[in-house]
C-alpha cells in the first residue's frame, strides 16, 4: 500500500455517499424553490382588521427615569449656606444644580462589630439639603432664594425637610417662608414626629403660631410614643405653648403609649426644684381646661405618685385640692406616700413634710402593709358615732413603721410629721440610721423623741387623733373651716413646732 493513500472501511465509505446523496438533494431544492418563487405573482396584502371601538386604547407614555441627583461634599459649600453668606451663595448657585444637591457630610464613628469582636472605625454618610442647611440656622435670606431658584421645599434628604429643622431651631421667618411656599405643615420625619411636636420648645412659640394658623393638626401623635403636642409641651413645662395648645382645641384627656395624660406628663417632669414654678402652672391650666386628676396610667401611677417622687409639695398641694386620691395604689402596691418616702433621702431642702402632712390632711391611710398606725378605738370609741377598727399590731407591723421612719432620719420635720400621727412613739431601733451630723443639728428633737419612746402620749394629742380618724379624707376641708382660732388649726392638721407631745 502507497504511503499516500489512506484505507477506508466499508462503512466510511458508506456514510460518505449518503452525505454526498444528502447535499445533492438540497441543491436541488433550493435551485427548485428560486424558480418557483421567479415565476409565481405576488399574494395581496391582507386587509387589517378594524379597531374596536371601546374600549379605546390608551398611547403608552415614555417615562424617562430622573437623572441621579449632584451629590456634593465641598464642607466650604456647605458653609457657605450654613453661615448664610449671601455674596457666597450666589456664587455657588451660578451653578443650577447645586439648588437640589445632596450635601453629604462623612463622619467617623466608632461601631461594634460582633463578627470580628471589636470596635472599628467605620465611615458613616449623613445626608442634608442646601435649604436645611440655611433653615436650620435662621437664615431667611437664603432660604428666600434658594426657594426662587426652584429648591424643594418638602425635599427630606436624611429623613427630615426644612420646615422641621426650622421648626427646631424656633426660627419663625423661616417658618414663614417655608410655609408660603406650600410646605407640608403635618409631614413626619423619620422619627414619626410633625413639625408641630418638634415646635414643642421655649424659643419656638412663634413657630407654632404660624404652623397652627396654616391648618396644622394640634393633636397629631408621634409614631413611637403616641404623644400629642400638648404632652411634650406639657412634659417641658411650657406654660405658654400649653395654653396656646389649649386654646386651639388640644384634647387635655390624651393618653399616650402608656396611658399617661398630659398632667402625667407635667407632674414626672418637674424633677428640678428651680423649675417647680413654671410646673405647678402648667398643672393649674390643665386642671382648670379638664384634666382628670385621678388618672392613671398603664403602671397605674397617677399624677400625685409622680409629684411625691418628684417631692413637688405644690404641685402635690394643688392636686389634692382638686380631688386626688390620697391613698391610691399603683402596680407594685405603692401609695402616693410610700414613693415621697423612698426620696426623702434625695430631697431634704424641697420640704418633704409639707407633702406628708397634706397627704395625711387628705386621707393617706398610714395602717397600710406599707405603714404602722395605734388605733385608739379602744380608749375613745365610745365618744365616736363612727365605729373605729383595731388593728392586732404584730412584730411584722413594727418592722415595718420601723423602715418607714428610717426613710424619714434624713428629714428630722417629716419624721415630725408622721410621729405627731402616731399614738404612740415606737422603739427607737430605727434611730441607728442616724447620721451624727444630722443628729447635732436636731439633737433636742432626737432626744425627746428617744425619752418619749414607748411613752403614752398626751391626752391633748390622742384627742387630735381621734378627731383627724373621725374625718378621714374629708379632715383639710372640715378643720378649714371651723371656726376656730388659726394656732388649734394648725395643731391639729399636723403643722411642724419643733415638739412632741
Amino acid at each position: 500500500m502507497s504511503k499516500d493513500t489512506f484505507p477506508f472501511t466499508t462503512t466510511s465509505l458508506r456514510s460518505m455517499r449518503l452525505e454526498q446523496e444528502h447535499q445533492e438533494w438540497e441543491d436541488a431544492r433550493r435551485a427548485l424553490a428560486e424558480r418557483r418563487a421567479m415565476t409565481r405573482a405576488p399574494l395581496a396584502r391582507a386587509p387589517r382588521p378594524p379597531p374596536p371601538a371601546a374600549p379605546r386604547q390608551r398611547r403608552l407614555q415614555e417615562v424617562r427615569a430622573p437623572p441621579p441627583p449632584v451629590r456634593c461634599r465641598d464642607t466650604a459649600i456647605h458653609n457657605t449656606f450654613m453661615c448664610g453668606d449671601m455674596r457666597g451663595v450666589y456664587a455657588v448657585l451660578k451653578d443650577p444644580s447645586l439648588v437640589n444637591a445632596l450635601m453629604e457630610t462623612v463622619h467617623e464613628e466608632m461601631m461594634w462589630t460582633p463578627e470580628m469582636g471589636m470596635w472599628t472605625l467605620t465611615s458613616k454618610v449623613k445626608q442634608t439639603s442646601a435649604l436645611r442647611l440655611a433653615a436650620s440656622r435662621g437664615h431667611a435670606g437664603c432660604v428666600e432664594e434658594l426657594l426662587f431658584r426652584g429648591a424643594e421645599v418638602d425635599a427630606d434628604p436624611g429623613g427630615n425637610t426644612a420646615l422641621h429643622d426650622a421648626c427646631v431651631g424656633g426660627h419663625a421667618p423661616c417658618v414663614r417662608l417655608l410655609l408660603s411656599h406650600g410646605a407640608a405643615q403635618d409631614l413626619p420625619a423619620t422619627d414619626g414626629s410633625a413639625p408641630l411636636h418638634l415646635a414643642a420648645l421655649a424659643q419656638s412659640l412663634e413657630c407654632s403660631e404660624l404652623l397652627l394658623d396654616s391648618g396644622a393638626e394640634v393633636n397629631m401623635l408621634t409614631r413611637e410614643s403616641q404623644s400629642t403636642p400638648l404632652h411634650l409641651a406639657a412634659r417641658k413645662g411650657l406654660e405658654d405653648l400649653v395654653a396656646l395648645f389649649l386654646a386651639r382645641g388640644a384634647n387635655v384627656l390624651a393618653k399616650n403609649r402608656e396611658g399617661e395624660t398630659p398632667l402625667n406628663a407635667a407632674c414626672s417632669g418637674a424633677e428640678r426644684h428651680a423649675e417647680a414654678g413654671r410646673y405647678l402652672r402648667v398643672v393649674q391650666l390643665l386642671l382648670e381646661a379638664g384634666a382628670e386628676p385621678c388618672t392613671a396610667g398603664r403602671k397605674l401611677h397617677t399624677p400625685l405618685h409622680n409629684a411625691c417622687a418628684n417631692c413637688s409639695a405644690r404641685i402635690a398641694e394643688v392636686l389634692l385640692q382638686w380631688g386626688a386620691k390620697a391613698d391610691i395604689e399603683n402596680c407594685v402596691g405603692y401609695t402616693p406616700m410610700d414613693c415621697l418616702l423612698q426620696v426623702v433621702e434625695d430631697y431634704p431642702g424641697q420640704q418633704p413634710e409639707v407633702i406628708a402632712r397634706s397627704l395625711l390632711n387628705h386621707g393617706a391611710n398610714i395602717t397600710s402593709p406599707k405603714q404602722c398606725l395605734h388605733s385608739i378605738a379602744s380608749i375613745f370609741g365610745g365618744f365616736c358615732t363612727k365605729p373605729l377598727h383595731t388593728p392586732h399590731i404584730d412584730n411584722q407591723t413594727f418592722l415595718q413603721c420601723k423602715k418607714v421612719l428610717k426613710y424619714c432620719v434624713p428629714s428630722p420635720a417629716t419624721l415630725e410629721v408622721l410621729l405627731n400621727s402616731y399614738t404612740i412613739i415606737p422603739a427607737c431601733e430605727w434611730m441607728e440610721a442616724l447620721s451624727s451630723d444630722v443628729y447635732k443639728e436636731n439633737q433636742a428633737f432626737f432626744d425627746l423623741v428617744r425619752l418619749m419612746s414607748g411613752q403614752p402620749r398626751s391626752l391633748q394629742h390622742l384627742c387630735r387623733s381621734v378627731i383627724r380618724r373621725y374625718l378621714g379624707s374629708l379632715c383639710y376641708s372640715a378643720i378649714s373651716r371651723l371656726p376656730i382660732p388659726s394656732a388649734v388649726q394648725d395643731y391639729l392638721l399636723l403643722h411642724n413646732d419643733g415638739t412632741l407631745r
